[in-house]
C-alpha cells in the first residue's frame, strides 16, 4: 500500500476571520506541483487549493505539507494545529515560516526553511522512519528540477494559464522584502532548456498562456533575450513580474512583447522618493516612473502594480496623490498594502530598534492595518488613508478610465472587459474590507 501525502495551499482570512473563497483560482502557486514532482513514486500525492476547495481534514494521508505565503500564514498555522490534533505528521514550509521558523515549529513536526528541493527526499525518508528533524535547510547550488505535476491541477477550477519558473532570488536589497531576507542578493537561473520543456508541456495540456515566475528576470538581460527568442516560437501569451527598469531598454521591451508578453507587474512601492530611499530602493527613481510606464504601454504590454503605503517619506497627501498616479498611468490592475514589519525582515529589525512597532501580535498582521508608527501620521490615520486610497482607485470613474476608456480598448475589447471584471471584483472586495490579492 502506498504512503500518502497531502499538500495544502491555504487561503487568507478576511478582516472578520472568514476564509476568502473563490469559484475560480487564476494564479496557481508552483511550490506544491513542484514538490509533488520531487516526491518518490511510492507515495500517493494529493493537492488542496483552499481558495477553491475545502480542506479534507478527514484525509487518510499520513503526512500533511502546508505552504505559507503572505498573510495566509495565519491560516497555515490554524490548519497545522488541527492536523496535529488529529495525529498527523505536519510539515510547514514557504516564505513566511522560513522568516520565523522557531515560531512556526510550535505548530508542526518539522519546518522546511527556504528552498525545499535539495532536502525534500530526506524529509520524506525521515517522516517514513519516524526520525524527523525539527528543521531542514540547505542552500541551493543550482536551480534545476523536473516538470511540476501540473496534472494534479487540471480537474480543479483554475484559470487559463499555469506557472513556469525561470529564476529565483533577487540582487536588490529592499528592506521590507522577504526575497532579500531569504536569498541575500543571490539570483538563480534555470536552464532555458528546462524552462522551455515546462512551457511546451503546458501547451500540450491545451493552455495558450502561462505565468513566468521570476523575482527579477531583468537582472540577466542576455538570459532574458535568449528565453524570449525561444518563447516566440511557441505562439503563446505570457505574464510576469519585472523591475520597472525594463522601461529603459526598448530593445528588450520589443523582444518581450514580440514573444507574447501581454502583462507585466511592477513593484513600484511608492510615489515618494524619500519612501523608496528609506526602503533601500534608491535605484528606483520616482521622476522616471511615468516615462518608463509609458514605454511599457507603448510596447503593447499592459501594466499591473503593487505599492505600499506607510514608509517614512509618505504623507497623507502623497498617499491621496497615488490615486491620480494610477489613473494617469493607465494601470489596469493596481494593488496596495500597508508597509508591515514582517518578522525576519530588515524593516522589522529597524522598527524594533526604533521602538516603532505598536502591535506585537504577529498573527494580526494582514497588510491592511498599520502595526508600526509612521513618521508623518498616526497608525490609525495610515489605516484610514489606505482604505480611502483603495476606495478612490476602485471608484467606478477610475475603473472605467483605466479599462473601458483605455486607448487600446478598441483593438482588444475582450481583454479590457476582462480587466473591467477584475476591477469590479476588487471593488466588491474593498467594499467588504478585503484586501485584493493575487490568489
Amino acid at each position: 500500500m502506498k504512503k500518502k501525502i497531502l499538500f495544502i495551499q491555504p487561503t487568507p482570512y478576511d478582516s472578520n476571520r472568514n476564509l476568502i473563497k473563490k469559484k475560480k483560482l487564476y494564479f496557481v502557486g508552483l511550490a506544491l506541483p513542484l514538490l509533488a514532482a520531487l516526491t518518490p513514486s511510492d507515495w500517493e500525492v494529493e493537492i488542496c487549493l483552499e481558495t477553491i476547495e475545502e480542506v479534507p481534514f478527514t484525509t487518510d494521508a499520513e503526512v500533511i505539507a502546508i505552504s505559507s505565503m503572505g498573510h495566509a500564514v495565519i491560516r497555515s498555522i490554524d490548519i497545522a494545529k488541527e492536523f496535529k490534533r488529529r495525529g498527523k505528521i505536519v510539515l510547514l514550509g514557504g516564505y513566511m515560516v522560513s522568516l520565523m521558523p522557531d515560531e512556526a515549529k510550535k505548530y508542526c513536526d518539522s519546518v522546511v526553511i527556504g528552498d525545499a528541493e535539495d532536502v525534500w527526499q530526506e524529509v520524506l525518508k525521515d517522516a517514513e522512519s519516524g526520525t524527523l528533524k525539527p528543521f531542514y535547510k540547505k542552500e541551493l547550488e543550482k536551480l534545476e528540477y523536473p516538470t511540476p505535476r501540473y496534472d494534479l491541477l487540471l480537474k480543479k477550477p483554475i484559470g487559463d494559464f499555469l506557472p513556469v519558473q525561470a529564476g529565483r532570488g533577487c540582487p536588490n536589497t529592499c528592506s521590507f522584502c522577504s526575497v532579500y531576507c531569504l536569498y541575500k542578493t543571490k539570483y538563480y537561473r534555470r536552464p532555458i532548456s528546462e524552462v522551455m520543456r515546462d512551457i511546451n508541456y503546458i501547451k500540450t495540456l491545451g493552455f495558450k498562456k502561462f505565468l513566468l515566475l521570476d523575482d527579477n528576470i531583468l537582472s540577466d538581460k542576455d538570459y532574458l533575450k535568449e528565453l524570449c527568442c525561444e518563447i516566440k516560437k511557441l505562439n503563446m501569451n505570457w505574464l510576469s513580474q519585472c523591475s520597472i527598469e525594463i522601461g529603459k531598454d526598448k530593445e528588450i521591451l520589443k523582444l518581450v512583447a514580440d514573444s507574447g508578453c501581454i502583462v507585466l507587474s511592477f513593484g513600484l512601492e511608492s510615489i515618494s522618493q524619500d519612501s523608496l530611499n528609506s526602503m533601500n530602493k534608491t535605484w528606483a527613481r520616482v521622476e522616471e516612473y511615468g516615462n518608463l510606464l509609458s514605454n511599457v504601454r507603448n510596447a503593447g504590454i499592459d501594466i499591473s502594480t503593487e505599492m505600499v503605503v506607510g514608509a517614512d517619506g509618505d504623507t497623507l497627501e502623497s498617499i491621496l496623490a497615488t490615486s491620480k498616479f494610477i489613473e494617469d498611468n493607465k494601470i489596469v490592475v493596481p494593488r496596495f498594502y500597508i508597509l508591515t514589519p514582517i518578522p525576519g525582515t530588515q524593516f522589522n529589525y529597524e522598527m524594533k530598534k526604533q521602538n516603532r512597532i505598536c502591535n506585537e501580535d504577529i498573527y494580526s498582521y494582514n497588510g491592511a492595518e498599520a502595526v508600526h508608527i509612521p513618521k508623518n501620521m498616526t497608525p490609525l490615520e495610515l489605516t484610514e488613508a489606505y482604505w480611502n486610497l483603495y476606495c478612490d482607485v476602485f471608484s467606478l470613474r477610475s475603473i472605467l478610465k483605466r479599462t473601458i476608456f483605455h486607448k487600446a480598448f478598441i483593438k482588444k475589447p475582450s481583454k479590457y472587459l476582462f480587466y473591467l471584471g477584475v476591477n469590479l471584483y476588487y471593488k466588491y472586495q474593498i467594499k467588504n474590507k478585503i484586501t485584493p490579492n493575487i490568489i
